[in-house]
């Protein structure tokens, strides 16, 4: 059973509430635009041309959002075989280690979603590389369009500041894909808070689901029954 931790800093519980709300109405929207293909479908015979791929986009930023989010609430899966024959400082120690590990990790996530993103959105990459250590002057891909999807005409103000007045067909690439360094900005940020509450000992690892242990046990209670 996974367990929760409140966030008690501004910036922890504004972070909460946008993981969640964004979660929800993703599912909502994917589950929409599903239900209305099927019955444009199947039962007059036509359908959103670009709804595979709106549910595509929408179902790759539920999936980068609920990363971030499993942390907070410790759902990912390990293995603690190994951690659980050492004393409860050396867990501690191996916790933290882990932690730092996770967190250079989510670093060069955070890196390399933010390189391949920046020129679409007519921005710069950044040089280095590992780490950043400034900033590269990149091709402008600011033109690029995703397939199907139309570009809504509320958004046609950003023509003139991302398309040079240009008119869009259809939605700009930047859009949907600027989830993958906002959802690597928040992995990073779950670690940081994670491995503080390891340090702080409001925790004892970036890990407490034990969902096989809770499956054989689970099994073992019903053929007790029988």
């Amino acid at each position: 059973m996974s367990t929760h931790y409140e966030s008690h800093s501004i910036l922890g519980r504004v972070v909460n509430e946008l993981e969640e709300t964004a979660i929800a109405i993703l599912l909502g929207l994917m589950t929409l635009v599903t239900f209305i293909n099927v019955v444009l479908r199947y039962g007059f015979n036509t359908g959103l041309i670009w709804g595979l791929e709106a549910t595509s986009f929408l179902f790759a930023w539920l999936v980068l959002f609920g990363i971030s989010y499993a942390v907070k609430v410790t759902a990912h899966l390990g293995v603690d075989a190994v951690i659980a024959l050492f004393s409860d400082p050396v867990r501690r120690v191996l916790a933290l280690f882990a932690g730092v590990v996770c967190i250079l990790y989510a670093a060069l996530v955070l890196k390399g979603a933010w390189d391949y993103w920046a020129p679409f959105a007519g921005l710069d990459a950044t040089s280095g590389r590992w780490f950043p250590t400034g900033f590269a002057n990149s091709r402008d891909q600011a033109w690029y369009e995703v397939v199907d999807i139309p570009i809504p005409e509320w958004l046609r103000w950003i023509e003139p500041v991302m398309n040079e007045g240009e008119a869009y067909e259809k939605l700009p690439r930047f859009i949907p894909y600027a989830i993958l360094p906002f959802g690597a900005a928040l992995l990073l940020f779950r670690f940081v808070q994670a491995t503080i509450r390891i340090a702080r000992g409001s925790a004892t690892g970036l890990i407490v689901s034990h969902e096989a242990e809770d499956a054989i046990a689970d099994v073992q209670h019903m053929n007790r029954e029988d």
